[in-house]
Parts: structure tokens; sequence; C-alpha cells
């Protein structure tokens, strides 16, 4: 049988029959498709410009492109980053030139925009301005990073949302029209679904697809639901934009001392396939930074869950890495250490070069000891109190404060101590 015929008797799958006819029917995105919205807004004016539609996987956003050049009256015109190059760019540039003259307008629509290299993407530029075609790029990569600048001036970035469980309700309702049945499951057994997702409408409606396939009569148990279906796999790219957001939901979460919000993100990340390790490192990095001499145990605790994790690996050793970020959410926190060693960097590049004073220099040889190294040096345990409270600042260089510990945790003894010497060297002056 000719693989065309073949072709032509396969059937449309479910996502291709229940993609929207009509703006109207998009799922999630009102904030961009409502009447105030910037989409809505474009529509109403009929000026529709140069976009880049960024959002996760089955937001909708090919939909949406295809939608608007049907709104539009501007022929759509489909691109895969993926499989195209060069050649087929000025195919299709040479394609919207003539249309234009026509008196027919080109929605370049380019999927995966990301995957153009820089120089290709300086290739958009002269046919977006000249108005040859309206560049609609969608990405599920952060724009900032990802395309330049001068293209991302060129177009409106607008984030699509990942579909929310009413979205996903709506949408497997639409499934279960279309297959004209219902799917078997309970309430329960749809939040699974909806779960298993994870806010993808595409794959919400092939698992649903494979649901309907089962011959089960009753409902289907959840449980049996994580067995007969796959969950989709996690939203993060570990070199990408949530490997870097999930680190700093984490790290911010054990700042604000919220160590549910913490436990949670750090499973997130461990789901995604991050490295523990990775986590274990800044966990020190935090330690040093937003806990500090508030207590000094974290440092410890945090090294102490970092071997233990290099010791037994996967999965007992995460639970070492759990504890450690219980302990820094539920520490007290001072970053007075970060604080201080900024401020001393600073110092030191304004002070330039200045060299100690004298007296706290060793002279191993009989010159530094004629010329005055080491002369008038006092020997502090030799000192009443154990303090001598001499200047150890270059000369010429007022003293300075850099360490300015609060009053929480083991640093207001600190503060106690620097205040007590601090009256001290006063006295002695």
């Amino acid at each position: 049988m000719p693989a065309e015929l073949f072709a032509s008797l396969a059937p449309t799958p479910l996502a291709e029959r229940l993609r929207p006819k009509v703006l109207g029917e998009i799922l999630g995105q009102d904030h961009l498709l409502g009447p105030e919205g910037p989409l809505g807004r474009m529509l109403a004016a009929r000026k529709l410009g140069s976009l880049v539609l960024w959002g996760p996987p089955g937001c909708g956003k090919t939909t949406i492109a295809r939608l608007l050049a049907e709104a539009s009256d501007l022929h759509f015109e489909p691109l895969s980053a993926v499989f195209s190059g060069v050649a087929d760019l000025r195919r299709i540039f040479e394609a919207a030139r003539q249309r234009r003259k026509d008196g027919k307008g080109t929605l370049l629509f380019v999927d995966e925009i990301h995957r153009f290299n820089r120089a290709q993407q300086d290739g958009f530029l002269p046919y977006v301005e000249d108005g040859t075609v309206t560049l609609i790029g969608a990405t599920t990569e952060n724009p900032s990073f990802e395309l330049n600048a001068a293209l991302l001036s060129r177009c409106q970035v607008l984030v699509l949302r990942r579909l929310d469980d009413a979205a996903l309700g709506t949408l497997l309702t639409r499934v279960e029209e279309a297959l004209g049945r219902p799917l078997p499951v309970d309430e329960t057994g749809r939040q699974a679904l909806f779960a298993m997702a994870d806010g993808d409408g595409r794959y919400l409606i092939g698992i649903a697809e494979q649901l309907a396939q089962l011959k089960d009569k009753g409902p289907v148990p959840p449980a049996r639901l994580a067995t007969l279906l796959q969950k989709r796999a996690p939203l993060y790219d570990k070199a990408q934009e949530a490997h870097y957001n999930l680190i700093s939901a984490l790290h911010k979460s054990l700042r604000g001392s919220d160590v549910d919000a913490a436990l949670y993100w750090f499973a997130r990340m461990l789901d995604g396939g991050e490295d523990p390790k990775y986590i274990a490192r800044r966990l020190v990095r935090f330690a040093v930074e937003d806990i500090g001499m508030a207590d000094p145990q974290a440092l410890t605790q945090t090294l102490a869950a970092w071997e233990t994790y290099d010791r037994l690996g996967s999965p007992e050793g995460e639970l070492a890495i759990a504890q450690a970020v219980i302990y820094l959410g539920t520490a007290p926190k001072s970053n007075a250490g970060y604080v201080a060693f900024g401020a001393a960097k600073r110092s030191a590049k304004t002070h330039g070069s200045l060299t100690p004073p004298m007296h706290i220099l060793n002279a191993p040889t009989k010159l530094m000891k004629e010329i005055g190294y080491g002369k008038g040096y006092e020997y502090d345990h030799n000192a009443a109190d154990g303090f001598s409270g001499q200047n150890y600042f270059p000369d010429g260089m007022a003293r300075e404060e850099f360490y300015q510990p609060v009053e929480r945790g083991f640093e207001r003894e600190i503060l106690k101590r620097l205040e007590y010497w601090k009256k001290l060297r006063e006295k002695k002056r």
C-alpha cells in the first residue's frame, strides 16, 4: 500500500482533533487573550506585531499563532528551528516578499526559535523591520538568555502560563465529549491525571486517550493509574532557567526560615534530576552567607551532609542533605559576615598597598630589628585582660568597623565581646 494512502487511513490524533478552532476556545491564557490582554488589544485594533511566545510545553503556543494568523487574515507559514536552516529561511522570505506584492501578508511562526543561533536570528531582522513577515517565535526557554537583544527589541515577549487544574478539567471534559463517553475515573482519579500532566494540556489528552482504551468498567484507582500511565517528566533542565529558578526558590525559602517550602523546592530539584552534590554545595554557601556566626554549626552541618552523601550516595544520602535543609531553615540568620567581607574588600581596593604598622611586623634579621620592625609590639597574653588595644590597621588609615553582628543566635554573644573590647581599646588610648 502506498505510504500516502496509508497515511490518509490513519486516524487523526485526538490532540489534533481537539485543537481550538477559535481564540475563544484557548484555555488558561485569558491574561493575554482577554479584552484587556495584549493580544486582545492587538486584535481589536487590527495591528498584530511581531511576538515571542514564551511558555511551557502544551500551553497553546502553536495554536495561538495559527489562530492569530486567521484572525489577522495573514498567510500562516510554520517553521521549526530544529529541522530548518538558512536555505529554508531564504525560500520563505522570498515567498513572503512575493505574497506581499500581491497584497497578502505573512505570519512566520518559528517553533523553538531559541534553537537558531545568533547569526541566524539576525537574519530575521530586515524582514521583520520592513514588514515582509510578522514574526511569532515560540520558546520554552527564557528569551533573555537565548535570543539576540536586537531581535528582542523588535518583538513583544508574552508569557504563557502552564494550565491550572481548572483549565485541565475543562480540557478533560472536551476529551470525554469527543470520545462520546466518560473516562473510567472518579474525582480523585481526575486529580491524579492533572498531577501526571503537570500543566501540559497536550500530555493530558495523550494519557486520557490511553485511559479510554482500558477495559475497566468501574473507576480506575489512582494507584493503578500510576502503573498504567506514564507520568510527565518534570519541567527541569539542569543547564537552563528552571535550574536557576528552583535553586533561587530554595535559597530564599531558607533565608525566610520557611522549612517546609525549602524542603519542597529541594524535593522538586531532586525529582527533576538535579545532582544532589550541587545542592549540597549551595547549602554550604548558604551557611556562610546567610547564617554565618549566628550559628557557626551551620557550616559544620552542611559539610557533614555533603560528606555523608558522598559516602552513601542516592537515595540514602539525600536524607542527610534534607536534614541540612531543615537545620539551615531553623537556624538564626545573619549576613553580617558576608557584608563585612564585602566592605573589607572594597576598603582594601580603596586604600591600595598600605603597609602594616611597624610594631606588628616580625623581625627575623638584625637589620630588620635595627630599622624598627616589631618595635613597640605588646604581646596580648601579657597584657591586662589579655588585650593590648594596639592599632593593627595601616598607619594613616582610620580604623573601620566592617563586622556588625546582629542580636540573633551566637552573634548576640559576639556582639557583647566586640563592645567589651571596644571599651577597653578606648580606655587604653
